[in-house]
Order: C-alpha cells, then structure tokens, then sequence
C-alpha cells in the first residue's frame, strides 16, 4: 500500500511542478499584461478554470503526503515525507498567504501592478513545489534500489 501511496504522491507532485513552472513562466506575466479595464473578468475566469485543473492533483498530493507520514515505503529514508510535507505546506501557505489575496485584489479591485506582484511572489511557492517534486523523485529511488 505505501509503494502506491508514494507512486500517486510522485505523479500528483510533479503534475503541481509542470503546473507551477507554466504558471511561472506564461500564465502569471500574462496575466501582468492584462490591461485595467479586463482584469476583473479574466481574474473570474482565471479563478473557475485553475481550480478545474488543479483541484485532484493538489488533494490527491496533500493526502499521499500525509499518507507517507504515517507508512513509509521500506527502503525510504525517515526524514525525507517529514521534509517533504514542509516543502507542500510552505507551497500550499504562498498559495493561501500570498497568491490568493493578489487573485482576489485582480478580480474586486485591479491595480496595475498586481499581475507583477504575482510573478514576484509565486517565486517560493514555485521553489517550494520543485524541491517537493525532487523529495518525491528521491523517495522513489529509495523505494526501488
């Protein structure tokens, strides 16, 4: 059960990494391109269309991570779940603290440098969702030598 349970964290990390970096590197300085008088609509749309996509890879993520807590795959190091679910709940509070009080200002009051403090701020949460996805990688390395 636990060799499952670190297979579906892997695959739900590193889908939230691939997300992460796209959203980085096009979606948000697309979004610092919007212009006033469209930001509150697309914030909208912007809003409904992220949590469709990423709503089953991030619960999937947050349960295998506490999952490996409590019954580590035989061969993987002790720490390394303990490490890993640092690095989510740091990525998951950027989320809370910092990227969804600046989508909500985007959508109830634009200002014209909120889609730049966006990509200023998603920096952490990005590291912190990579260095997951590399825990992850580890882990299943430990798991299969």
């Amino acid at each position: 059960m636990a060799n499952a349970v670190l297979i579906a964290n892997f695959a739900a990390t590193w889908s939230m990494v691939g997300l992460i970096w796209f959203v980085q590197n096009v979606h948000y300085p697309l979004l610092a391109k919007v212009g006033l008088d469209r930001a509150r609509d697309i914030a909208v749309i912007h809003q409904r269309r992220t949590s469709q996509v990423v709503a089953l890879p991030m619960a999937v993520e947050g349960l295998s991570t506490l999952g490996l807590l409590f019954d580590r795959p035989d061969g993987v190091s002790w720490i390394l779940p303990w490490i890993g679910g640092v690095t989510l709940a740091v990525a998951l509070g950027c989320t809370v603290l910092l990227s969804v009080p600046l989508h909500e200002q985007m959508a109830n009051d634009p200002r014209i440098d909120t889609g730049k403090r966006l990509v200023q701020t998603n920096w952490p949460r990005t590291v912190a969702w990579t260095a997951h996805g590399v825990i992850a990688l580890v882990m299943v390395v430990q798991a299969w030598a």
